[in-house]
């Protein structure tokens, strides 16, 4: 099973209804969206987090039941919602405008861990984005889990980075270049590289990372598609044409779909991953891309399924 760890929240993402502008809801949160997006591929998924006993919990509760993610890990407390308003620009990055103070999500604290994984979790997914990383007792709580099982376990992280709620860049960095190590394989967007390292070529801060230590270091290009660094190995892959809605969740939609394919083949542990061909490597990020331009092409967080997946790739 891939547990998916962090945060868990509504975006309300721009629609027009009769000419008029308007916002609807969609339950969200990079990693509730990457546990969405493995249930709907078939994989095994679970979820931790804490959510609201608030309708907005419920309804976080209830997507996750219907798309198959184990819900045996969450916890549910008084405390509200995170809510997230998306805002498009032009150049196709979302911006955010988050509600979060007091919510189940930021709150989770070390009391909250599960105080072992089923021997069946073989992968703990970590999206740490700004709003997370630099919010007690979240973020401590979930460094803690993730230093308690490193090496027990393939640690995935996507760090999802939202500029805007950045303070100390250079504090930042060098917080998520810690947790970067302690990772076998990390998901990085071109876009979180040139804001974190402005003026450095992508492909080299990728390669940095890799040698902080995780095996696997994947950068997606946007609609150039998907670069992968390992073991002295680059394997690129192009990006799909479609009509472009919006691209919330698309990176969360390729990370589902990368650790499904991984996870098919055999190859979601920490002694298989390392030793990963790129041929092996090339058709998964293929099939990654292709679940990001589906996710695209529709509003919201709206990740394919199986059946969708294969009929488009």
């Amino acid at each position: 099973m891939i547990v998916s760890c962090g945060e868990a929240l509504i975006d309300f993402v721009p629609v027009s209804i009769d000419g008029t502008p308007a916002y609807r809801p969609f339950p969200g949160g990079s990693p509730f969206n990457v546990a969405i997006g493995l249930g709907r591929l078939g994989a095994p998924t679970g979820f931790f987090s804490r959510l609201s006993t608030d309708f907005f919990g419920d309804l976080l509760a209830k997507t996750l039941a219907g798309n198959g993610v184990d819900g045996r890990y969450l916890r549910r407390a008084a405390d509200p919602s995170t809510l997230a308003f998306v805002s498009p620009p032009s150049d196709g990055e979302p911006q955010y405008a988050f509600y979060a103070s007091g919510a189940a999500d930021r709150s989770l604290t070390e009391h909250d861990l599960p105080a072992a994984f089923d021997d069946t979790v073989t992968c703990l997914h970590f999206s740490f984005g700004a709003i997370t990383l630099e919010t007690q007792p979240a973020a401590g709580a979930l460094e803690r889990l993730m230093r308690r099982e490193a090496k027990r376990r393939v640690l995935a992280l996507d760090p999802n980075i939202r500029a805007g709620l950045i303070h100390d860049r250079t504090g930042y960095c060098r917080k998520l270049e810690s947790w970067v190590a302690a990772m076998d394989l990390v998901k990085v967007s071109r876009a979180d590289l040139d804001w974190l390292y402005p003026g450095r070529d992508v492909a080299e801060a990728a390669e940095a990372w890799r040698g902080l230590g995780p095996r696997l270091v994947v950068v997606t290009l946007g609609a150039e598609g998907a670069m992968a660094l390992m073991d002295g190995h680059k394997v690129l892959v192009p990006g799909r044409r479609v009509k472009v809605v919006d691209t919330v969740g698309a990176g969360d939609s390729f990370h589902s779909a990368l650790l499904a394919g991984l996870n098919e083949r055999g190859s979601l542990t920490i002694d298989r991953l390392a030793r990963l061909e790129p041929d092996a490597l090339q058709p998964l990020l293929e099939r990654a891309v292709a679940a990001a331009a589906i996710t695209c092409s529709r509003a919201g967080a709206n990740p394919p399924t199986k059946a969708e997946l294969d009929a488009f790739a």
